[in-house]
């Protein structure tokens, strides 16, 4: 994928980001990540039933990378076990930190492959993935 569609896919889900609204529900796990350097600060409301995620949400204050990943990332888990959700987590992280990853787990996370070119930027990528963490180990000490 050329960097101009890139930025283009990345400004548009940070422009309109999917799913991102407040949630007031008690069937949500809500987790806070914030990056201490910048002003991404967002919440992440998942919902989940039988170990799958069937519905996830966020809300917050970010940069365009992290708005657009979080963006991303949630149309990807939807509908995903927590263990796929993991291992999509899993194979992000490799991919931010330069490691061999499977590519075609990715899809449309494949977008922040160079962001390790931007070291202060890895923080904004990572974050979402960070938040969804927090949620599953919130719903695994819930069971």
């Amino acid at each position: 994928m050329d960097n101009s569609l890139k930025r283009e896919i990345i400004v548009d889900n940070a422009s309109n980001p999917y799913h991102k609204k407040k949630v007031e529900d008690d069937n949500f796990i809500k987790a806070n990540t914030h990056n201490e350097s910048c002003i991404d600060n967002i919440d992440l409301y998942v919902k989940i039933k039988d170990g799958v995620v069937i519905d996830a949400y966020f809300d917050g204050e970010a940069c365009a990378i992290t708005t657009s990943a979080t963006s991303i990332m949630l149309r990807k888990i939807i509908g995903k076990s927590v263990d796929d959700a993991r291992n999509i987590m899993k194979e992000y992280y490799k991919m931010i930190n330069e490691e061999e990853y499977k590519e075609n787990m990715l899809d449309e996370l494949n977008l922040y492959s160079d962001i390790s070119k931007q070291a202060s930027r890895k923080k904004c990528a990572i974050l979402p993935f960070q938040t969804l963490e927090k949620t599953f180990k919130i719903y695994e000490e819930s069971k």
